[in-house]
């Protein structure tokens, strides 16, 4: 049910993908709140797996792919059309290619992003990159940062002067507060990826191969 869910939110995301650049006014309005359903919804597969008691290692990553859809197209898709520089999807897609690249290595050895066999290796790695804070204020920040940029797309639009999406988002307060959540998101993407490195440190440095028992004593502390 949890993976039909995560599904069903790209489907989504790309129909809202298909409105924006159909650059009509109220389709791109509609766009902007269907972005908040996608956002939103990142968090309803988690729950369900966890109420269902389906909770996978499939799963965790399933979810992430997901996540990364979403959060990469995003940004190649506002800034081909024009309202961010290039340079944001390619930290994004850069970041990503990165972390889940360690994160695969990992992954083969048991290890995972989230839940009891997790691959942080301190409480302050596993705080920036897996409690619900941090997952909570980071989706908040791209869905505020996502929806500003869709809104803001509208307000740019021709014909759109003088409609809700111009007054609200072409200038005053929410168009700063838009900006501050676009580049206070791509922050938080290198400050939660950076921890990922940390831990992964063994696979990055071959010990992980070299000192199997060393590992599997860390590992242990940690999932105890």
């Amino acid at each position: 049910m949890a993976n039909l869910i995560t599904l069903g939110r790209l489907i989504l995301f790309f129909a809202t993908l298909g409105m924006i650049y159909s650059r009509r006014l109220p389709l791109v309005s509609l766009a902007a709140l269907l972005m908040i359903v996608v956002i939103a919804s990142d968090a309803l597969d988690g729950y369900v797996a966890r109420r269902r008691g389906s909770t996978s290692d499939f799963g965790s990553v399933v979810d992430i792919a997901g996540d990364r859809v979403v959060e990469q197209c995003c940004w190649i898709v506002f800034a081909h059309l024009g309202l961010i520089g290039v340079w944001a999807p390619l930290l994004v897609v850069t970041r990503g290619i990165a972390v889940d690249t360690l994160r695969g290595m990992a992954f083969r050895e048991g290890r995972t992003a989230f839940g009891p066999k997790t691959l942080a290796r301190s409480p302050v790695t596993e705080w920036l990159t897996a409690s619900r804070f941090m997952r909570g204020f980071y989706g908040t920040a791209k869905a505020s940062a996502f929806v500003f940029l869709t809104a803001l797309f509208g307000a740019r639009l021709p014909g759109a002067e003088g409609s809700i999406l111009d007054l609200l988002f072409g200038s005053g307060p929410l168009w700063w507060l838009g900006w501050f959540f676009v580049y206070g998101s791509l922050v938080l993407t290198v400050v939660r990826g950076l921890p990922v490195v940390f831990d992964a440190w063994d696979y990055i440095s071959g010990a992980a191969g070299r000192g199997g028992a060393k590992v599997e004593g860390r590992r242990s502390k940690v999932e105890g």
